[in-house]
């Protein structure tokens, strides 16, 4: 009688292939949404936490549902159109409209900019660095990174970066909540009609779903030239991105909770929150969440300068990305290193205060961020552009739906501010 050996399969090679080509494609769902916890999202998600407690930690999750689908559907119109959004925009609504709607955003990513400097200043500080020192080699570093690297060497150090938003979820680990707790308050839709709560949602959404988002998505989708074969890794990615970000988020408020709100302390950025830690949770605690602020505005400072000057020349026309050197792309350099420079100086300026900018740029973009999802939903749904990649009947309703609703809390915002 012959012996069997049992020898243990190799790996089928079609999975190692799957896993390869992923690896290729994975970056711009993930880095997209990670860069959106940038100093001020981490202002804003600060405040809700010490101001409101764990009563706001249920937005997270409709608010992840709707950044998948807004996410989703210019990383689609990137893959079969090869196309940026603004670019899109120019072509199908034309230059006037192209570029007020530019213009609005411009000036809110430079808010964002100069929100990205003064994080790494007021993180720098409770590390015990020197701002004077850090900011303009931070610039110095942002700006060098873009103009010499190439296209996967910064998209590696990008993802690389990611990594390091793992600080939050470490931070609320030490403090040791109540985790039944936090998914009650996750579960359970708490919702007040006054005007500080409803900025407060306004400036959550604008956070977590910004404008800029949307375009330096699909131009980097575009410029990455990934094909429509592919486009089911291009979606994972998407996805993996849109729900970490979330929980990043998530993680950031209910540290702020447990803490600084049963303490009664207020803050007004995210540093307050780092230094206010130390007493209340100790050290690691409070350098923690520090040193993921200034990874954080470090990486949003190289991203947010990267996005609108994608932006602003595809509406006009110009020739833009990083796989161009500066001969090729002059325009493009120029509104990069104009906003880093402009963003730094102007931090350092003594007695500059950046709070109010970085909070009201976060509601800002929540106000704007109906209009853009608009005219994503009017693209998307061409089918001279798309083709059978157009929304289906329910992914449409739900996208119009979420369109409304923004609306009426942008409305009902600004009602009450008048009427107050």
């Amino acid at each position: 009688m012959t012996e069997r050996i049992s020898t243990r399969p190799n790996p089928p090679r079609k999975f190692w292939r799957r896993v390869a080509t992923f690896g290729a494609i994975v970056g711009p769902g993930i880095i997209t949404a990670n860069v959106d916890n940038d100093a001020g999202g981490l202002t804003t998600y600060s405040q809700a936490g010490a101001h409101f407690g764990t009563s706001l930690l249920w937005i997270f999750l409709p608010v992840a549902i709707l950044l998948l689908m807004v996410q989703e559907m210019v990383n689609r119109m990137g893959v079969v159109t090869g196309q940026g959004l603004s670019d899109m925009i120019r072509e199908r609504f034309g230059v006037k409209v192209a570029f007020y709607l530019m213009l609005a955003v411009l000036l809110t990513n430079f808010g964002n900019v100069m929100a990205e400097f003064a994080g790494i200043a007021a993180a720098s500080e409770v590390l015990g660095l020197p701002p004077f020192v850090t900011v303009p080699v931070s610039a110095l570093i942002v700006w060098l990174l873009v103009l010499k690297g190439s296209h996967k060497s910064v998209e590696k150090i990008f993802l690389f970066a990611c990594i390091f938003y793992v600080a939050y979820p470490l931070t609320l680990y030490i403090l040791k909540p109540d985790y039944m707790e936090l998914g009650r308050a996750m579960l359970t839709p708490t919702v007040h009609f006054e005007t500080d709560y409803l900025v407060m949602v306004i400036g959550i959404v604008g956070t977590t779903i910004a404008p800029w988002m949307q375009f330096y998505q699909q131009a980097f989708v575009a410029e990455k030239g990934i094909s429509i074969q592919d486009y089911a890794y291009s979606k994972a990615d998407t996805i993996i991105g849109s729900f970490i970000v979330n929980l990043v988020a998530a993680c950031i408020v209910a540290v702020c909770a447990i803490t600084l709100h049963r303490a009664n302390v207020r803050v007004d950025q995210a540093a307050d929150a780092a230094r206010s830690l130390e007493p209340l949770a100790g050290r690691a605690a409070s350098y923690l969440f520090a040193a993921g602020l200034l990874n954080a505005s470090l990486f949003a400072a190289s991203i947010l300068p990267l996005s609108t000057s994608y932006t602003i020349c595809e509406a006009l026309g110009w020739e833009s990305g990083i796989s161009k050197d500066f001969t090729q792309a002059p325009q493009f350099y120029v509104i990069y290193t104009a906003l880093i420079v402009c963003g730094a100086v102007v931090v350092l300026i003594p007695g500059v205060s950046f709070i109010k900018v970085m909070f009201w740029s976060q509601v800002i973009n929540g106000l704007l961020l109906p209009v853009i999802v608009v005219f994503i939903l009017l693209l998307v749904n061409d089918k001279r552009v798309m083709g059978k990649f157009v929304n289906g009947k329910i992914y449409n309703m739900l996208c119009w739906g979420a369109v409304v609703l923004l609306t009426l809390i942008s409305v009902t915002y600004v009602a009450a501010m008048i009427a107050g």
